[in-house]
């Protein structure tokens, strides 16, 4: 009898809990704010983004898997691109977010499973291009009256350290079963971009 008291309580928690979960909360127009600061919010923003944080990883692999020399090339291209991506972005008319995001997780993921010999001027074009295009979708949410540089410079100062961390962990790789794991988690990132794919052609009308 007791158990089953203890079980009816338990059961009444947890369907209290699940209902102040699901009660809708404030909506905001504009990126939210996590109260350290704009450049925090930024560093945070694109963490807790997968759609961004994800292809910034696979290019930083792609480009240690290629070499020092491309490792370097990245490091610079992809923030400073991003930056400039996110100004122009902020400065547009609407907020808007792109389905086209899955076209970078399956170029990127393709190039990086397939081991493709891809030259530094290819690599450094491939690099601009993804940090101006995720840096203008992140730049369309921001208020540029509401310290949205420094929010910018969060993002990009994120980037800057994650393809640091994430080439060089990849360069010094000499064994062909640690440079098979990074071409088995390009393929990953390929499978992640198909599902991405479909998805957006099941919503569109």
């Amino acid at each position: 009898m007791m158990l089953r008291l203890r079980n009816s309580r338990w059961t009444a928690v947890l369907g209290l809990a699940l209902t102040f979960l699901l009660l809708p909360s404030r909506a905001d127009a504009h990126l939210p704010s996590i109260g350290l600061g704009p450049v925090y919010d930024g560093i945070f923003h694109l963490l807790l983004s997968p759609e961004d944080v994800i292809p910034v990883i696979a290019i930083a692999l792609l480009a240690g898997q290629k070499g020092a020399a491309f490792g370097r090339r990245v490091l610079w291209t992809v923030p400073l691109s991003w930056f400039v991506g996110g100004f122009i972005g902020m400065y547009s008319a609407h907020p808007r977010s792109s389905a086209l995001t899955c076209i970078s997780f399956l170029v990127l993921g393709v190039w990086l499973a397939s081991n493709l010999k891809i030259s530094l001027p290819v690599l450094t074009g491939m690099s601009a291009l993804l940090g101006l295009f995720h840096g203008y979708l992140n730049g369309t949410g921001v208020s540029r009256f509401d310290d949205g540089t420094y929010f910018l410079v969060g993002l990009a100062l994120t980037v800057f350290v994650i393809v640091a961390v994430f080439s060089s962990l990849v360069i010094p790789l000499q064994q062909q079963w640690t440079r098979i794991v990074v071409r088995v988690a390009g393929s990953w990132i390929a499978a992640t971009g198909l599902l991405m794919l479909g998805w957006a052609f099941r919503r569109s009308p």
